[in-house]
C-alpha cells in the first residue's frame, strides 16, 4: 500500500516539503494551527515568496482545476494521525527572547499534540533544526504518550533548504541525512526519497545526535567562511589591499573553494544567526563550550560589518551627522530571491541610519510588505529610481539581479550626489565610476 504523508507546520519549510512530497507522488496532508494559513494554502497560495513554490503547490492542491489532488490541508491533529504513515514535523525553532538558546516550544507543542492520536504504527520524522539531544527526549515523549507505543518510532531528517532555491533543494537535494534507530525507519525513509536517491543524491544514515548536529555544523561552517572573508576585508582596508582579488586568489585553492567568499555587510536571515547562537548555547549546556568559542567572534565580525557600513555612509555624507541627509537603500531582504527580512543586514543598516537622523528610503523587489511591517517608520519607494531620487548617498545592500542591471547614468540624473556604497561587492565598479559615480565597496581600494 502506498505511503501517506503528513507535514506538520506549513511555514517556509513545511509548505515546501508538502508540495515536494506531492510532486514525488505521495498523498499528502499538511497541518497547521493557524486557520488563515491553511485557507491560503488550500487556495493554492503561499504566505511567502519562494521561486517556483506557488506553481508547484497549484499542481497538486485538491480542488484546483488540473491539479493532481494529492495535497490537502487541515487544522486537526486527529485527522492527521488517522491519515498518515509518516509524519514530518517542520515547525519553527526561533531564538529565545533575550537568550542565545533555541526556543523549542513549537516543536514540543507539535509532538505533544500529535502523540495522543497515534493509535497505529507510524514514523514521526523531525526536520526542524534543534539542539543536539532533543531527538532523544522527543522519542521518549512519543513512547510515553502514543497509544500505539513502540509501534511509533522517531527519526531525524534535517533540512538543508536555501531560500530562493528551496523547491530544487527539496526535490534534488545535495544530500539526505537520516538519524534512525531501526531498519524499518531507514527503509521507510528510503522509500520516501526513492526518486532523489535514484537521481544520485547521497543517502547518509546515522544516529540521532549526529543527524541533529549536521545542520548546525554546516551553518556554522558557512558563517565562519563568510566572517573570515569579512575579517580579511577589514585587514585589506587597513593595508590598502583588495578583498575581491584576495578572495579570487584563495578561492582557486580547491581546499578552500570560491563560494561564500564575497565580502560585504554579512549574513542574516532566520537560520545562520540563530543557529550558531543556539549551537553555542547547547555546547555550553553539554560542557563543551570551549569547542565553539570561535563562533562568538564569527558572530561579532558579522554584526560589526553592519556598523561599518553605517560609518561609511556617514563619511560619504560629510562625516559628522546624518541630519538633513537623504539616504537610499537598495535592498530590504537578507538575500535575493526571497521576501524574508528576518535579521536583514540591509534593514538593520537602514534602521540605524534612520535612528541617527537620516531620511532613509528603501526599495526591494519582493520584501517591501514585510519590511514595512518590521520598520514602519522608514520611507519606501516603488522603484529603485524613485528610491534614489534626491539621495546624498546610495547603499546597495541586497544582491538582487535587478540592482546589478541598473543604469548608473539614469540613476545619476536622479540623485543629489552620485555616491554609491556597494555593501555586497556585486556591482561593476568600472561601469559605475565610468558613469561619473564615486564607488566604494567594503575591503576594496577607493579607486
Amino acid at each position: 500500500m502506498a505511503l501517506k504523508i503528513t507535514v506538520i507546520g506549513t511555514g517556509y519549510l513545511g509548505a515546501t516539503h508538502a508540495a515536494a512530497m506531492a510532486e514525488l507522488g505521495f498523498e499528502v496532508l499538511g497541518l497547521d494551527v493557524v486557520p488563515e494559513k491553511i485557507e491560503m494554502l488550500a487556495a493554492g497560495k503561499v504566505p511567502m515568496y519562494e521561486p517556483g513554490l506557488e506553481e508547484l503547490l497549484r499542481l497538486h492542491v485538491a480542488g484546483i482545476e488540473g491539479s493532481s489532488g494529492r495535497l490537502r490541508f487541515t487544522t486537526s491533529y486527529e485527522e492527521a494521525a488517522d491519515f498518515g504513515d509518516i509524519h514530518f514535523v517542520c515547525v519553527n525553532t526561533p531564538q529565545k527572547h533575550g537568550e542565545y538558546a533555541c526556543d523549542m516550544s513549537y516543536v514540543d507543542s507539535a509532538f505533544a499534540s500529535l502523540a495522543p492520536h497515534l493509535k497505529r504504527p507510524a514514523l514521526v520524522v523531525g526536520k526542524s533544526t534543534v539542539p543536539v539531544g532533543s531527538a532523544e527526549r522527543l522519542a521518549r515523549l512519543l513512547e510515553e504518550n502514543a497509544p500505539a507505543g513502540p509501534d511509533v518510532e522517531l527519526a531525524w531528517n534535517p533540512e538543508f533548504l536555501r531560500e530562493g532555491f528551496a523547491v530544487d533543494d527539496t526535490l534534488h537535494p545535495d544530500r539526505i541525512v537520516v538519524g534512525v534507530r531501526s531498519e524499518r525507519a531507514e527503509k521507510l525513509l528510503r522509500e520516501v526519497y526513492t526518486t532523489p536517491v535514484g537521481e544520485g543524491s547521497p543517502f547518509v544514515v546515522t544516529d540521532f545526535p549526529t543527524a541533529e548536529l549536521v545542520k548546525t555544523a554546516a551553518n556554522s561552517f558557512l558563517a565562519t567562511k563568510i566572517s573570515f572573508i569579512n575579517a580579511m576585508a577589514e585587514v585589506c582596508e587597513a593595508a590598502g589591499g583588495d578583498v575581491v582579488k584576495l578572495a579570487e586568489a584563495i578561492g582557486h585553492d580547491e581546499r578552500i573553494g570560491a563560494k561564500f567568499l564575497r565580502a560585504g555587510v554579512g549574513f542574516g536571515g532566520g537560520c545562520l544567526p540563530k543557529d550558531i547562537r543556539a549551537f553555542m548555547a547547547r555546547a555550553g549546556e553539554l560542557g563543551a563550550d570551549q569547542a565553539l568559542t570561535f563562533l562568538r567572534e564569527v558572530d561579532s565580525i558579522n554584526m560589526r560589518r553592519r556598523g561599518h557600513m553605517v560609518e561609511l555612509a556617514r563619511e560619504a555624507v560629510g562625516g559628522t551627522s546624518f541630519l538633513g541627509k537623504r539616504v537610499a537603500v537598495l535592498g530590504a531582504t537578507f538575500k535575493p530571491d526571497s521576501d524574508d527580512v528576518r535579521d536583514s543586514p540591509a534593514l538593520n543598516v537602514a534602521g540605524q541610519i534612520h535612528l541617527q537622523g537620516g531620511q532613509v528610503t528603501v526599495y526591494d523587489p519582493k520584501g517591501m510588505e514585510n519590511a514595512r511591517r518590521l520598520f514602519p517608520t522608514l520611507g519606501y519607494a516603488d522603484t529603485a529610481l524613485e528610491a534614489v531620487r534626491g539621495a546624498d548617498v546610495v547603499l546597495h545592500l541586497t544582491e538582487w539581479l535587478e540592482f546589478r542591471r541598473l543604469d548608473p547614468a539614469e540613476l545619476k540624473e536622479a540623485v543629489a550626489s552620485p555616491i554609491i556604497l556597494d555593501g555586497r561587492n556585486a556591482l561593476d565598479a568600472g561601469t559605475w565610476r565610468g558613469a561619473g559615480w564615486t564607488y566604494r565597496a567594503m575591503g576594496r581600494p577607493r579607486a
